[in-house]
């Protein structure tokens, strides 16, 4: 499920979400390096970062504009190369624009737990808590929807899960806010999203079977 066998251009074919998200935020370090830097606090806030400093209240549009906005190349890089291998699959599951608006709120999830839950001053931004959201995803997926997701696939899950929620609290300057955000608003969402396709399903074979029965034979 993880393995990505397909050239750019069948990538960019088979899961054109992802790839515009890639390319977002490239294109948005690319411009912070070219007016800043993407580890200046000055740009980063320019630029649509997430903020929580003393007297001041962040704008609305900065819970959806940090997500694609990074603090150096190694952090857009990790981003990156977890959206290209683990955020693909989820794509072709649930659709381009199901995907897209999923991703996105599972980012904003994440920037609203930031902001609720950070204590001191910070500046924050990243893709994180969206991907954090796809792991949640997986996760959900691979524990209620079994018929979904390999026996490999799930094994991995688990262990990026593990490894991911280890790092953010081993490593320094992590926003684990933003990734227990993204991660519970993810399972949340998956959560609905299976049980309204669930009922849906569940309604066009009573549907179907009420069609059946009125097509058949009249009984005396």
């Amino acid at each position: 499920m993880f393995l990505r066998r397909e050239s750019l251009k069948q990538y960019i074919r088979l899961y054109p979400v992802t790839s515009l998200l890639i390319v977002i935020q490239l294109l948005v370090w690319a411009a912070m390096e070219w007016y800043g830097s993407s580890m200046d606090s000055g740009t980063l806030l320019r630029f649509g970062a997430m903020f929580g400093l003393p007297g001041l209240t962040p704008e609305p549009w900065r819970y959806v504009t940090a997500i694609f906005v990074h603090i150096g190349f190694e952090h857009l890089l990790f981003n990156s190369f977890a959206l290209y291998v683990f955020a693909a699959p989820l794509e072709r599951l649930l659709g381009a624009w199901k995907y897209a608006l999923f991703y996105l709120a599972c980012g904003i999830a994440g920037n609203i737990a930031s902001v609720w839950l950070h204590r001191d001053d910070f500046i924050g931004a990243g893709a994180s808590g969206a991907i954090y959201g796809v792991y949640a995803a997986y996760l959900f997926l691979s524990i209620f929807r079994k018929d979904l997701i390999d026996y490999q696939s799930k094994q991995t899950i688990r262990v990026i899960v593990i490894i991911g929620f280890l790092y953010s609290f081993i490593v320094p300057h992590v926003d684990i806010y933003a990734h227990a955000g993204g991660f519970v608003g993810g399972a949340v969402l998956t959560a609905l999203i299976t049980r309204f396709v669930a009922r849906r399903q569940r309604i066009e074979a009573e549907a179907a079977g009420y069609e059946s029965r009125d097509s058949g034979p009249d009984a005396g």
